[in-house]
């Protein structure tokens, strides 16, 4: 991964060798013997630890880089540039341990403990002793040198039998001591104080077990998990580090194989990414964020960000994985042996034990649909499939023919029609390797990332996702088949360069015909993959009463068949990505789009748009306003006028409400404006209060602009770098208004900020859809100039484009 010649891995066994003895010479000190007694030097005060030489005998070299440092805090520990073995400046005292006298012994537990320790961690050492009177001078003199020394120590001081007793209560110090290493001393002490911690651990495996269990999903729940997020923790992320080391845990109680190899090298890559993160920031950090993972990846050699997370997600994946089995192994052993028997659940496919394996007899040499016959009777079944019967499956089926034979087909729409149980079959199939030769393509989508807050998956991860939430719409559709089919491969072309939905369509294409589909069931197919996002996009950044509107989507959809099947992907795919995608709002938008595109592709005219009601309009009383809310929606309903639609999103803004959706439209001298908003903290602001300045805002008695000025001093700049804002006129979306884009990075005010620009043009807001997708703002506005006409002026155009921009530098 490096283009050095020397690993991580190697820097840190180096580093671990060094520290130890550095430890194994303090050591000696505490317990009598003055530091470098050895080489003749008693240090330049004489003193038991020589307190001129307390600086570091090292020098420290950071591997990736080749470049020489000096640690500023005196220790080989301490300076986060990644310890080497470099130039010595005293002679070496030989082996740890030697010189020093029984009965006591350090022990490092933790990173040290297993030679992992990254350049930011911390030390976590116990000290054993027989009892001796003298422990706690021992200790103090041996602890005072580190922290002197500038480096963090987690410390303790146990008998053996005390060191047993704490581990039978405290997980945490059990995981230690289970792999605890011995660094000087008597190493009596430290074989006793193990095997006592082992014998315990593994006669009471059953509790302590399940403790470890509860830790790990309390973790999963806390931080998530690490393949799929965009700013992971390393460590306790699900499928990060501590799940590794849970893992070995299982295996000393010896109810569960050790992890293997390819759940150790994920392991070593994570301790690669948090050694080169600890580098890189300079201090002991486990969470990777945005702003570090380019420097990241290059102190790895790696391409960029995006190739970096690409290797988490599949290091993530795989431990993750590995995990499960690992508990699922341990249930096995300590709920005692499974019920016998074997029923049948397709040809060639059984239930045993509480998993899906292979009928006596059966090989999948001679089978090549078996794989997948296989998988969907386990996604049905809702049970896991047997690891023996998944690797012969990857290591003994035929390739599938080209194309698929029908029953091959079948049992693809069977498995991805069994909802939620099919997810966990598919990964197991993915991570046999088996996925990418059913399916080339899959292989470009694969781990990929997707960096944005919006998506909660990687590509891969959605696509099946996806295919799970659609299999609770096969009700609605008359091809439930080509649903469940296109919600997999809605997404395929973010494996390739351009637009996804067009290169996805090609794709889908050709993944429709390689399993066999008709070639009108394969155009189906590829017309909702390239138009999978019409619903949605159309519905929330469209003016739906708009003839044009309807009319084109109509023209995209081509019949009603198609326009079923985008609706239901639609609301899977939005349920798949992640609550910013997808809510009631955006469900009802693109509900009332169906309801019109469907009446056009039957031959009637597009339905009349609702009217205002008279609740409504009489709530404008006056000529007046008035403001309504209720959860996280905002109301507003005053006579239409120029400018109405900003300026309450400012006072919105004034009382610290983000706006996350807004739709503006008017009817017989009314207007209506929807605001879906949340509090940036504590409790929306009153009604009353709310409407009052609402009031004094269109009377020209509030300075909402001094306001939001003050909030925008008082903030923070944000540290991440984020893309430029787009303006773009669209043109050919209306014939009566000139439709005007804006996508940029939200922050308090905006919509304000971009409505008083149209405002300074001369232009009034006729209808308006606005979206926040995660920190970022897609709002889309229909314009006419003072005349009630669309922009057809170039010069015009051009100037309402810069305006807008300004306003959002």
């Amino acid at each position: 991964m490096r283009g050095d010649a020397r690993s991580y891995a190697a820097v840190r066994r180096d580093r671990a060798a060094d520290i130890d003895r550095w430890l194994a010479d303090l050591l000696r000190a505490a317990c009598g013997t003055p530091y470098g007694a050895a080489a003749g030097n008693t240090g330049g005060d004489g003193g038991p630890y020589g307190m001129s030489g307390r600086s570091t005998p090292y020098e420290v070299q950071d591997a990736s880089r080749g470049v020489a440092h000096r640690a500023s805090n005196g220790s080989p520990h301490g300076a986060f540039n990644g310890v080497t073995r470099g130039a010595r400046r005293g002679p070496s005292r030989g082996a740890p341990g030697g010189g020093i006298p029984e009965g006591v012994a350090l022990v490092a537990v933790g990173s040290l403990g297993r030679g992992e320790l990254a350049p930011g961690s911390d030390l976590d050492l116990v000290l054993l002793h027989d009892g001796r009177q003298d422990v706690a001078r021992v200790a103090d003199r041996l602890w005072y040198p580190v922290w002197d020394a500038g480096v963090g120590l987690d410390h303790s001081v146990r008998t053996v039998e005390e060191a047993a007793a704490v581990a039978r209560d405290d997980l945490k110090a059990v995981l230690g001591l289970i792999q605890a290493r011995h660094v000087a001393g008597d190493p009596e002490l430290t074989r006793a104080a193990r095997e006592a911690v082992l014998a315990d651990w593994r006669a009471d495996a059953r509790r302590r077990l399940g403790e470890l269990r509860e830790a790990s999903e309390g973790r999963a729940e806390a931080y998530g998990e690490l393949a799929f997020l965009l700013e992971p923790d390393l460590k306790d992320a699900r499928g990060g580090l501590r799940d590794v080391q849970a893992m070995q845990a299982v295996a000393a109680a010896w109810v569960a194989p050790a992890p293997g190899p390819r759940s150790r090298e994920a392991y070593e890559l994570l301790l690669d990414v948090r050694h080169a993160l600890h580098l890189v920031t300079a201090r002991g950090a486990d969470r990777l964020v945005l702003q570090e993972q380019d420097a990241v990846a290059g102190t790895l050699g790696l391409l960029d960000a995006e190739a970096l997370m690409r290797r988490l997600a599949e290091a993530g994946r795989t431990v993750a994985h590995a995990l499960d089995a690992t508990w699922r192994a341990a249930d096995r052993l300590l709920t005692g042996p499974a019920p016998r028997g074997r029923r049948p659940l397709a040809d060639g496919v059984v239930e045993h034990g509480g998993e899906v394996a292979l009928a006596r007899g059966v090989s999948p040499r001679t089978d090549p649909v078996l794989v997948l016959r296989a998988a969907a009777a386990a996604a049905q079944a809702g049970l896991p499939l047997a690891p023996a019967a998944v690797t012969a499956l990857a290591a003994q089926s035929p390739p599938m023919p080209v194309p698929w034979p029908p029953a091959a087909r079948d049992a693809l729409v069977a498995l991805l029609g069994a909802g939620r149980a099919a997810v966990p079959v598919w990964e197991e199939l993915d991570q046999a390797g088996v996925l990418v030769r059913l399916l080339p393509d899959w292989e470009r989508v694969r781990h990929r990332p997707q960096r944005n807050p919006v998506h909660r998956y990687t590509v891969d991860r959605h696509l099946i996702e996806t295919a799970a939430a659609a299999a609770a719409h096969t009700r609605d559709v008359s091809r439930p088949d080509l649903l469940l089919i296109a919600a997999l491969l809605h997404d395929v072309g973010k494996g390739w360069p351009g637009d996804h939905s067009s290169t996805g369509a090609v794709v889908a294409r050709d993944i429709g015909t390689r399993i066999g589909l008709p070639p009108a069931d394969v155009a189906v197919l590829e017309r909702v993959v390239r138009h999978h996002l019409l619903l949605p996009e159309t519905a929330t950044r469209r003016d739906l009463d708009d003839p044009v509107t309807i009319s084109r989507v109509a023209g995209a959809v081509g019949s009603r068949e198609v326009l079923e099947l985008l609706a239901a992907l639609a609301v899977a795919d939005g349920a798949a990505t992640g609550p910013a995608a997808w809510n009631a709002w955006k469900a009802s938008l693109v509900a009332d789009l169906v309801r019109r595109t469907r009446s056009v592709l039957a031959g009637a005219q597009p339905p009349p748009a609702p009217t205002l009601s008279a609740e409504r309009a009489s709530l404008a009383r006056h000529d007046g306003c008035a403001v309504r809310v209720g959860g996280g929606a905002v109301t507003v309903v005053a006579p239409d006028r120029a400018g109405l639609l900003w300026r309450a999103a400012g006072v919105l803004a004034a009382h610290r409400m983000v706006v996350r959706a807004a739709s503006a439209a008017s009817a017989g001298g009314t207007a209506v404006i929807e605001f879906a908003v949340v509090p940036e903290y504590g409790s929306p602001p009153d009604p009353a209060t709310l409407e009052a300045d609402l009031r004094l805002v269109l009377a020209g008695r509030l300075d909402i602009e001094e306001r939001l000025a003050r909030r925008a001093r008082s903030m923070r700049p944000s540290r991440v770098p984020v893309a430029p804002p787009r303006v773009a006129l669209l043109d050919d979306a209306s014939a009566t208004a000139t439709v005007i884009e804006v996508r940029a990075h939200d922050r308090p005010g905006l919509l304000w900020r971009i409505g008083r620009a149209f405002g300074d043009c001369g232009l009034d807001v006729r209808a308006a859809r606005v979206e926040t997708l995660g920190a970022e703002a897609v709002d889309v506005f229909y314009v006419v100039d003072r005349a009630g006409r669309p922009l057809t002026d170039a010069v015009q155009r051009v100037q309402v484009r810069d305006q807008v921009l300004a306003a959002l530098r």
